[in-house]
């Protein structure tokens, strides 16, 4: 079997390569740079080829998928609170305290007192 032959991998290996490949070419990867990568992640996570006489036995462990899952949610929780707007809440404003009001017989006490003390 000559180097980069594809032949002991699974259709669902195929394509999971394709498509990864896809998403670095949309990151501005070339071609070539691309396929290199997005098959270096299908061996990563599934030990290499499936089908019989690949040496299959090897469970697929997504750890790629888990890695990036956690760097893209670290930096999705990060932007949001850069971004986020700040809320202004109105200040709470406290109550009046109300002085006793003076009734009129207190008015009236006052002045003759301030009367008395003025002569």
């Amino acid at each position: 079997m000559p180097r980069g032959d594809k032949s002991k991998y699974t259709d669902k290996q195929k394509r999971k390569a394709e498509h990864i490949a896809e998403s670095y070419e949309d990151r501005g990867d070339s071609e070539k740079t691309a396929k290199r990568k997005a098959w270096a992640t299908v061996n990563k996570d599934s030990g290499g080829g499936n089908l019989s006489g690949s040496g299959r036995g090897k469970p697929d462990t997504n750890e790629s998928a888990k890695k990036s899952g956690r760097k893209g949610g670290a930096a999705t929780a990060k932007k949001s609170v850069k971004t986020k707007p700040v809320k202004k809440k109105a200040a709470k404003k406290s109550a009046k305290k109300k002085l006793p009001t003076k009734t009129a017989a207190k008015r009236k006490a006052t002045k003759r007192k301030a009367s008395k003390k003025s002569p």
